[in-house]
């Protein structure tokens, strides 16, 4: 069987870690073949996104169905740039959650190309209603988050 028919497009959670595969394409580099910094805010969005489908969770249905909605946003970010990812590279984005509770989650990410660090961050989420205010992240969907 084909090795890329059998991985999830939405990758995989192992030890409380998502791992979510992708290829540095031309659009997401500069003049010099170099990931465009901006880019790196891409790839981490991609991850946590497929971070929730992999636990379960449809934010479109939290806001959609939640009472007063529920919404996730990123209220901070801490970024480290160790090495430049380059065109046509293969790199793998890692999520986990330090925290979930409250009206905040906080992520750690990296983004690495084999076994060498691109990139970590630390990522604080506000949990937010319908109307963009604070909110408590309801505690059974806290210990989704939290393994």
């Amino acid at each position: 069987m084909d090795e890329t028919r059998s991985i999830s497009l939405c990758g995989e959670i192992r030890d409380d870690v998502h791992h979510l595969i992708q290829r540095v394409y031309y659009e997401d580099t500069d003049f010099s073949g170099a990931v465009y910094h901006a880019r790196y805010l891409h790839f981490m969005e991609r991850a946590r996104t497929d971070y929730l489908r992999c636990l379960g969770v449809e934010q479109s249905g939290l806001f959609e169905t939640s009472d007063e909605g529920l919404a996730f946003m990123v209220h901070r970010m801490e970024i480290d740039f160790k090495a430049p990812a380059r065109m046509d590279d293969i790199v793998t984005i890692l999520t986990r959650t330090e925290k979930a509770g409250g009206a905040k989650m906080i992520l750690q990410q990296e983004i690495r190309r084999g076994e060498q660090l691109l990139i970590s961050a630390k990522v604080v989420i506000a949990v937010v209603n319908r109307n963009g205010r604070p909110r408590r992240l309801p505690e059974d969907l806290a210990r989704q988050f939290l393994g």
